[in-house]
C-alpha cells in the first residue's frame, strides 16, 4: 500500500474525497496540507474551445452587430427625429401597429382555440384536421394575399355572386381589415406550435380535480388551462406582433390598393422611388425604432418568462375534453373553417392559373395552361429561382455549421461570454426582416457587396443563424456530459471531445434546422425586395413583380407551382416521421 500523506497543520476537509499521492524523491507531491486541485492538462485555460469562440465572436459580430451598429450611427449621426412625426410616417406607424397588434391578438386567440381542441379534446379527424392546420405555414404570406385575392377580389366569384343575389359586394379584401385577415391567417399556426407545447405542460391532475370538485368543462377550462397557458400566450403574441410588424408582402398587395400604408411599404417607397432627400438616412431613423421596439419585446418576454411559475408536469396522461352532444357540431365547424382557409386559397390559385384573364367565368372552355407556361419560362422567373434555390442552399450550409458551431458551444461549455454570444445570435430573430434589410443596405457600399446577390445571401444568414442555434440547443441540454466527461479523463483535449462527442450528437438536428433555414430563404420576400439589384432576382421579387405588374394569372400560376412544392415537402416529411 503506499504510504499516506502525513497530516498538514490545517483542518481536514471533510466534504470530497482526495486519492493519496504517492511520495516522491522531491517530497513536494506529498506536501502537508490539503493542496488546491490543479486543472489537469486537458482544462488549460487557453486551448481549441476559447479560440473556437473567439472565432465565433468575429462572426457574429461581423454577420449581426455590423448592420444593426450601421442603422444605430447612421439614425443618430444625422437628425432625421422630426420627420418621424410628418404626416406619412405617423400615418404609417399607426397602420402597423395596429395591424400587428390586431393580428397577433387574432392569431393567439385561434391558436389557443386549435390547441384545445386538438390536443385536448375528442374532436373528430384531429390528426388530419392538425395536419391541415399547419399547412398556411408552407404559404408565403404574399402568395396567400394573391390567392385570398381571387377568392374576395372584386371580382372574385364570393363578391361576383353576392352581387348578383344582393346588388352589392360582400366583402372586398382589400385595406386594412384585408391586411389584419390574412395577418392572422399566416400567423395563428405558430401560436398553435406555441400552445400546443405549453398546453402539454399543464399538469392534467388540476383540470381531473376541479372537474371531480364539480366544475363543469368550461369553469376548469377557463379556471385551470387558460390561467397557466398566460406566460405562452404571452410570448405568441410578443412573437408574432414583432413579425407582423414589418410584414412587407400582405401590407403591399392587400393595403396598397386602398391605400393601406404600413412602415414596411413606406420604406420600400422611400427607397425605391427617392420621396425624400437620403433616403438611406431617413430608413436608418425608422429602423432604429423598430429595433427598439424589438429588443423591448424580447426584454420584456425574457422577463415573463424568467418571473413565472413552472409547475411539475403530471405523470398521468392528459385525460381528453369531452365534448358530448357538441362534438358533432364543433367537429363540422372546425373542419369547415379550416378547409376555408387551407383549401379555398389552394383552388382560387388553381383556376386563376387556369383561366387566361380576371373576372373570365371558371368553364371549361376557358381553361388554358398559358399562364403556366409563360410563368415557368419568363427570364425573370428562371434568374429568379435559380438564384433563389443557390442563395437559399447556401444559407442553408453556412447557417447550419454556424449555428451548430454557436449552439454547441454555449450550452456544453463554461464561460461568462456564452449568454452573451447566445443572445446575439438569437436577437434576429426578434428583428424584423426590414430592419435586417436596411443594416446591411447601409454597409453595402463599404464593404463591396453593392448590387451582387451576396449581400441578400449575408442577410439570409443574419436572419436564420437562430433557428439552426435553437435547433442544436434544444437537444444538448438535456443530454448530461458524462460522455464528454469520460472523453477528457481519456486524454482528449476539451475542443476533441466537443468534436467527437457534442457535435457528432448535435448534427441531425443541425441538418434539420438548416433544411428548414433553405426552405424559408426560398420564398422570402421583405429582405430581397429591399435588397434587389441587377440579377439579383429571387422567387419572391419575381411573383411580387408579376402582380405588380398587373400580371396577375401569371402571378398565381407561378405562386401555385410553388405552394404545390413546399405541400408535397410536408408530405414527404410526414411520410418519413410515420
Amino acid at each position: 500500500m503506499p504510504p499516506a500523506a502525513p497530516p498538514g497543520p490545517g483542518p481536514v476537509r471533510r466534504d470530497r474525497v482526495r486519492p493519496t499521492v504517492p511520495a516522491t524523491t522531491s517530497g513536494t507531491a506529498a506536501s502537508a496540507g490539503p493542496q488546491p486541485q490543479r486543472r489537469p492538462r486537458w482544462a488549460a485555460p487557453w486551448d481549441g474551445i476559447d479560440g473556437l469562440r473567439a472565432v465565433l465572436w468575429l462572426v457574429c459580430g461581423a454577420v449581426i452587430l455590423l448592420p444593426l451598429s450601421a442603422i444605430v450611427v447612421l439614425a443618430i449621426t444625422n437628425n432625421h427625429l422630426p420627420l418621424l412625426l410628418s404626416g406619412d410616417v405617423v400615418e404609417a406607424a399607426r397602420n402597423s401597429v395596429v395591424s400587428a397588434a390586431t393580428s397577433a391578438v387574432g392569431a393567439v386567440l385561434v391558436g389557443t382555440i386549435l390547441a384545445l381542441l386538438l390536443d385536448r379534446s375528442d374532436l373528430r379527424g384531429r390528426r388530419t384536421l392538425r395536419l391541415l392546420a399547419l399547412t398556411p405555414l408552407l404559404v408565403p404570406p404574399f402568395v396567400g394575399a394573391i390567392a385570398w385575392i381571387g377568392i374576395a377580389g372584386p371580382t372574385g366569384p364570393v363578391n361576383r355572386a353576392w352581387t348578383e343575389w344582393f346588388g352589392g359586394p360582400l366583402w372586398i379584401i382589400y385595406g386594412g381589415d384585408g391586411v389584419v385577415f390574412l395577418l392572422i391567417v399566416h400567423s395563428y399556426p405558430i401560436a398553435y406550435i406555441i400552445m400546443s407545447a405549453a398546453l402539454r405542460r399543464v399538469p392534467s391532475d388540476l383540470e381531473q380535480a376541479a372537474r371531480i370538485s364539480g366544475a363543469s368543462l368550461l369553469r376548469s377550462v377557463t379556471g385551470i388551462t387558460l390561467p397557466l397557458l398566460r406566460p405562452a400566450a404571452f410570448s405568441a403574441f410578443t412573437l408574432i406582433a414583432v413579425s407582423n410588424l414589418a410584414d412587407f408582402g400582405i401590407p403591399s398587395i392587400i393595403g396598397l390598393p386602398e391605400r393601406f400604408v404600413t412602415l414596411s411599404t413606406l420604406v420600400y417607397r422611400y427607397i425605391q422611388s427617392g420621396t425624400v432627400e437620403s433616403p438611406l438616412e431617413v430608413v436608418a431613423t425608422i429602423g432604429v425604432v423598430l429595433l427598439g421596439v424589438a429588443v423591448l419585446s424580447m426584454v420584456i418576454d425574457l422577463l415573463v418568462n424568467r418571473t413565472r411559475v413552472e409547475l411539475d408536469q403530471s405523470s398521468a396522461p392528459p385525460q381528453p375534453i369531452r365534448l358530448g352532444r357538441a362534438r358533432a357540431a364543433t367537429s363540422i365547424v372546425a373542419w369547415t373553417l379550416v378547409l376555408a382557409i387551407t383549401l379555398l386559397p389552394l383552388l382560387a390559385l388553381t383556376s386563376q392559373a387556369l383561366l387566361p384573364a380576371p373576372g373570365v367565368p371558371l368553364a371549361w372552355e376557358n381553361l388554358t395552361l398559358d399562364n403556366i407556361v409563360r410563368a415557368t419560362t419568363a427570364p425573370g422567373t428562371i434568374v429568379g429561382a435559380t438564384n433563389s434555390v443557390m442563395l437559399s442552399v447556401l444559407a442553408g450550409l453556412i447557417c447550419t455549421v454556424l449555428g451548430l458551431a454557436v449552439g454547441t458551444i454555449v450550452t456544453r461549455t463554461r464561460a461568462r461570454s456564452n449568454a452573451a454570444l447566445a443572445t446575439v445570435a438569437l436577437l434576429p430573430q426578434a428583428i424584423p426582416g426590414l430592419v435586417i434589410a436596411v443594416g446591411w443596405l447601409i454597409i453595402a457600399p463599404r464593404i463591396g457587396l453593392f448590387n451582387t446577390p451576396w449581400l441578400i445571401l449575408c442577410a439570409y444568414v443574419m436572419a436564420f443563424v437562430a433557428v439552426v442555434v435553437q435547433a442544436v440547443a434544444a437537444p444538448l441540454r438535456s443530454t448530461p456530459m458524462s460522455m464528454e466527461e469520460a472523453a477528457r479523463i481519456s486524454g482528449a483535449s476539451r475542443l476533441r471531445a466537443l468534436i467527437d462527442i457534442s457535435w457528432r450528437m448535435a448534427v441531425p438536428a443541425a441538418v434539420a434546422g438548416g433544411v428548414l433555414v433553405a426552405l424559408t430563404a426560398v420564398r422570402e420576400l421583405t429582405i430581397s425586395v429591399l435588397l434587389l439589384s441587377p440579377g439579383s432576382q429571387t422567387l419572391g421579387v419575381s411573383i411580387f413583380s408579376l402582380q405588380q405588374a398587373g400580371a396577375y394569372n401569371a402571378a398565381a400560376a407561378l405562386s401555385l407551382l410553388v405552394t404545390l412544392v413546399g405541400l408535397a415537402g410536408l408530405g414527404l416529411v410526414d411520410r418519413r416521421r410515420h
